[in-house]
């Protein structure tokens, strides 16, 4: 609940920012609305091509074949139960070729929903930990985060047209726009900043309801670990390729060597797992950050997998 209070404030200040912009663009330039409608309306269009033909470019770039029940029964079975219990249709399921263990769901709409595995993944979970997995991306089309991410990033995309625009051009009494083009480019850093927030908790969010969807927390927590160990593992000329599409997936390949170093230490039995009593110690844990991982959290799609790994604790 409070995951999804802090997506709404999140979109609540989103819609403050356009408010503002409209309101600073019609009282600093005469012709200033006109111009934010232009741009407006430029993003939001390349927002909507982009939303309507990304299935098709993510089908391209991941290598997704599509698999029947008679091909995959086990893969489709899970996939059918959690869709049942998450009280959605059941989307559409794939496999993808790349090279590093993960999985990732997309779509337009919860009807037009994919969720897809790449074959690694199967050789480094368990069953349970595989179910855990997908009902972490079954939340996703539940949540409809592909339509709300699409939705928020309008905004940083108008303000980055703006900057651009406004640094090089001058008003009507032939005065220079900097000043304005550099407001912009502060809105658009700021606005980016949101939209990586915004990804974050909904990572969280999908760890909670793979959890409502009856996947132990501790089962969760063991395949994300696995996840950053096996992505560690990947050549980074491999991890390069899939540097556009990361944040589609259940956890960050970029950064799995250093979430890996944090994460061992939580694996007391060394088994390469975590179990539950393995997840109850970190639920008293002092999470340290440094200065560093905060601010590549700050800037990353995913949360810290340290953090992410003690909130499912809580959910014990």
């Amino acid at each position: 609940m409070w995951l999804q209070l802090k997506m709404y404030l999140v979109m609540g200040a989103f819609f403050a920012i356009i408010y503002s912009l409209i309101v600073a663009a019609g009282t600093y330039m005469g012709f200033g609305v006109g111009n934010f409608m232009f741009y407006g309306i430029l993003a939001t269009v390349m927002m909507l091509v982009q939303y309507m033909i990304g299935p098709k470019i993510v089908d391209w770039s991941m290598r997704v074949h599509y698999v029947t029940e008679q091909e995959e029964p086990e893969l489709h079975r899970m996939v059918a139960e959690l869709s049942r219990k998450a009280g959605i249709p059941k989307p559409r399921i794939g496999i993808s070729k790349i090279a590093v263990p993960n999985a990732f769901a997309f779509g337009r709409w919860t009807k037009d929903a994919r969720v897809c595995i790449t074959e690694q993944i199967r050789n480094l979970l368990t069953k349970e930990e595989l179910k855990a997995v997908l009902g972490h991306e079954i939340s996703h089309v539940k949540h409809k985060d592909v339509l709300i991410i699409t939705l928020i990033s309008i905004v940083p995309t108008i303000a980055w047209y703006m900057a651009w625009n406004f640094m090089f051009s001058r008003d009507r009494e032939g005065n220079s726009n900097f000043a304005i083009g550099i407001a912009a480019f502060g809105i658009y850093f700021l606005t980016n900043l949101l939209v990586l927030y915004a990804s974050r908790i909904r990572e969280y969010a999908a760890d909670q309801g793979s959890v409502k969807l009856g996947n132990r927390p501790s089962v969760m927590a063991s395949a994300l670990f696995k996840l950053v160990y096996g992505s560690a593992r990947v050549p980074k000329a491999t991890l390069k390729q899939t540097e556009g599409m990361k944040a589609f997936f259940a956890n960050d390949p970029s950064r799995a060597m250093r979430e890996l170093r944090e994460l061992k230490e939580l694996d007391v039995d060394g088994s390469g797992s975590i179990d539950d009593s393995e997840l109850m110690r970190v639920r008293t844990k002092k999470v340290k950050v440094s200065g560093a991982d905060k601010f590549m959290e700050m800037m990353s799609t995913h949360p810290n997998m340290v953090k992410r790994v003690q909130a499912l604790s809580k959910l014990n």
